[in-house]
């Protein structure tokens, strides 16, 4: 078990550490019939269990609820699906904390924008992939043999 625990725990910061290099992920709500959409996380590294967006009061997750977070790493070694809940977030010194310029882009009013509001992504839980195959995997996938899950990387449910 202290195994499992220890593999959940490096999967998890590997996972931090890809986002933190490209914080480019897909939003949608849990139940809605929408698509979900491309949006930038604001990630803070000593955050663990949330993170935030920018979006305008009319944006189609901007209601919040129960949403779902798709993550591909930039490499493609790692992909993840986050569990949690999007609410509006009202402090000011977080809306101002992760403001600028490239934010500033999307909002034609800039920060006092009346439409701009950020959304904090409260994190439930994860489902996470790495694609780091093993020589074996490699060599199968050459040859087109059948890989085995052992062969092809890093698997973990994890509670974030």
């Amino acid at each position: 078990m202290q195994v499992d625990q220890q593999e959940d725990t490096r999967i998890r910061e590997d996972m931090w550490k890809a986002m933190a290099k490209s914080p480019f992920v897909m939003v949608g709500l849990v139940g809605s019939h929408e698509h979900s959409e491309p949006m930038t996380a604001q990630l803070d590294e000593d955050a663990n269990s949330e993170f935030w967006f920018y979006c305008n009061r009319d944006n189609r997750v901007a209601k919040g609820g129960e949403a779902m977070v798709q993550f591909v790493a930039k490499g493609h070694d790692l992909f993840a699906c986050i569990h949690g809940t999007l609410t509006e977030e009202t402090r000011p010194e977080i809306f101002d904390k992760y403001w600028s310029k490239p934010v500033e882009a999307w909002f034609e009013g800039g920060k006092d924008d009346p439409n701009v509001m950020m959304l904090r992504f409260d994190l439930k839980d994860a489902e996470i992939w790495e694609a780091d195959m093993s020589l074996t995997g490699k060599l199968k996938m050459l040859t087109g043999h059948t890989i085995r899950p052992q062969e092809a990387g890093s698997h973990a449910e994890v509670s974030l």
